[in-house]
């Protein structure tokens, strides 16, 4: 058997995760978690949200984004209905675009408030995607102001401990 030295490994690269990517996830996960502790949703489509969080269901979103519309998703015989087809999607990849735009709070944020609030007004589902982006917001909005917090943190603490000592 012939040796081929010709070719050569690949070397594997580390799949890196931007933090983009880690706020919307955990926007996500806050969204389904905030669908599985609403008590007015019946128990087995909580349940179903459940399940898919725990088992990181790349149709996560979606179902929560269903959920969220008010659509049923679980049928009378109790099995899982497939979602509409629909370009919800392109949508809200907008309203994730703009939302964060808005955090930035750069020159850009007040004509991204003004074609966010145009986006809902005009799509199909806008309680969901108004949950959607106030999600995404609040993780942002957190990320970007997380130093500042902690500094004004410091700032009140840091009188109280040194007069103890």
């Amino acid at each position: 058997m012939a040796n081929h030295s010709s070719a050569t490994a690949h070397e594997h690269t580390p799949h890196t995760t931007s933090s983009t990517t880690n706020a919307i996830s955990e926007a996500l996960k806050r969204r389904a978690q905030a669908v599985i502790e609403d008590k007015s949703i019946d128990a087995t489509t909580r349940a179903v949200v459940r399940y898919s969080l725990e088992i990181d269901d790349p149709w996560l979103a979606d179902l929560v984004r269903r959920v969220d519309a008010g659509e049923t998703i679980i049928d009378e015989s109790g099995f899982l209905l497939a979602p509409a087809a629909s370009d919800d999607d392109s949508t809200e990849r907008k309203i994730e675009l703009l939302t964060k735009t808005i955090c930035e709070a750069g020159d850009d944020s007040a004509a991204a408030l003004l074609v966010l609030m145009a986006t809902l007004e005009q799509a199909a589902h806008p309680k969901a995607l108004a949950n959607m982006a106030k999600h995404i917001a609040f993780t942002r909005c957190g990320q970007l102001n997380l130093f500042g917090m902690v500094d004004a943190q410091v700032e009140l603490l840091e009188p109280d401990l040194l007069a103890n000592n």
